[in-house]
């Protein structure tokens, strides 16, 4: 059973944005970035996690979206960076006028 819940909001050619859930408690979000052979993701934390923790999460990661898409044979590098922190605000700009036309 997987301990991390990875739930898809963007996908495109080269790239995917996951939100990272433990049960109904959100992590973060991790955001990949797909090149020739190699794979780029911005893991951001919205909790500190312990470094086997991180490792866990990554090993999932790796196993359920990364290799998926590139197979650890295939590839050449697969770069994480970690940021912790909080999300401050999440708007869509420029801002979208509502049913009043105020935005």
């Amino acid at each position: 059973m997987r301990k991390y819940r990875l739930v898809r909001l963007v996908r495109t050619v080269s790239s995917e944005v996951y939100v990272i859930w433990e049960a109904d408690r959100r992590l973060g979000q991790v955001d990949l970035h797909y090149a020739d052979g190699s794979v780029q993701a911005d893991l951001f934390l919205e909790v500190p996690m312990e470094e086997a923790e991180r490792r866990e999460l990554i090993a999932q990661l790796d196993d359920d979206v990364v290799s998926s898409y590139l197979p650890s044979f295939d590839r050449d590098q697969f770069i994480i960076t970690v940021f912790v922190g909080q999300e401050v605000e999440s708007l869509n700009y420029p801002p979208v006028p509502d049913e009043t036309g105020e935005a």
